[in-house]
């Protein structure tokens, strides 16, 4: 059986049993006025994070929401959208997409702004996405990916761009780990289908979307996720697993590299009240400009006496230099 398939199989019991705390979600689920979310959603969050970004949701956006789960995202995304067809949920486990059905219909009888009609479930998968080039505005998925070993990664993360229109968005949230998971763990396909050792590094993971042709990657948010101890899983000292919470944007990739904001920002402390980089950035005296980490670096490099740099918080959104 291939990790693939023990993934599926993991998830088409975790759909007729919900596995409450499965993927041990370390922030509640959004909440909106007028949203309710039914019990048994909550129940089958089974997420690391959160892909439902408000400002991401502006203009009644098309999202294609890769892996339906329990429909809780898929249903938070109907709320900006309100629109037959605005969310196309895909999932290629048929006990899943039949609770997610489920569950939506509950749902609508919980919600008056709800019907059914807003979100479409296909059957389907991430490396076979069934809709056509450049058609949706945001992709989205949660704690998937992760699970994909490197060359099934790359599949996955081209059909996200094929069918992204021009400026859309990619928004992500999977575990990264604070150091290379031991192939001990990277091949035991249960760990994996529980999103527990298939997690790439930080850098290898932003890594893998500008080698895809993302130009613009926002992290919105980094924090704990799980903690491998080692007497459970056979390592010398404990490994830290994160959540990483990303958008990543279809843009043109610059000459220079992709700009990846982490939240970092400069402050310029000069004797002029402006400073121009000559690279298309304007500072003002004394007022932090939300820069990405190219520009921080670059600025570092060519004004050391005149611009200092704060650190990343790891938690951006929007409004920075590029």
């Amino acid at each position: 059986m291939t990790y693939l398939e023990t993934t599926a199989q993991f998830y088409a019991e975790a759909a007729e049993t919900p596995q409450v705390g499965l993927c041990c979600v370390s922030t509640p689920p959004l909440r909106l006025p007028g949203l309710k979310i039914p019990e048994i959603m909550q129940q089958m969050n089974y997420g690391c994070g959160s892909t439902v970004h408000p400002t991401e949701c502006f203009g009644e956006p098309t999202i294609l929401y890769i892996g339906v789960g329990g429909g809780i995202e898929a249903l938070q995304f109907a709320y900006f959208c309100r629109q037959p067809g605005g969310v196309i949920a895909v999932d290629p486990v048929p006990e899943m997409r039949q609770a997610a059905t489920r569950n939506l219909e509950l749902a609508a009888q919980e919600n008056d702004w709800f019907a059914p009609d807003f979100v479409t479930i296909l059957a389907g998968d991430a490396f076979a996405l069934p809709v056509p080039d450049a058609s949706v505005d945001i992709v989205a998925q949660n704690c998937l990916f992760n699970i994909f070993e490197s060359d099934d990664l790359q599949r996955a993360l081209s059909e996200a761009y094929r069918v992204l229109k021009p400026g859309g968005r990619l928004i992500m949230s999977d575990p990264i780990a604070t150091r290379p998971i031991p192939l001990h763990l990277q091949q035991d396909e249960r760990l994996r289908a529980l999103c527990l050792s298939g997690a790439l590094t930080y850098d290898e993971y932003i890594q893998h979307l500008v080698a895809i042709g993302f130009g613009q990657v926002e992290v919105r948010a980094r924090r704990p996720y799980r903690l491998l101890d080692t007497y459970h899983y056979s390592l010398d000292s404990p490994l830290l697993l994160e959540s990483l919470d990303s958008v990543s944007f279809k843009v043109p990739l610059p000459e220079d590299g992709a700009c990846v904001f982490t939240g970092k920002t400069a402050i310029y402390f000069g004797a002029e009240p402006i400073l121009d980089d000559r690279s298309g950035h304007l500072l003002q005296r004394g007022i932090p400009l939300a820069v990405c980490d190219k520009t921080a670096a670059n600025l570092a490099l060519q004004f050391p006496q005149d611009v200092t740099l704060t650190d990343s918080t790891w938690h951006y959104n929007g409004g920075g230099c590029c």
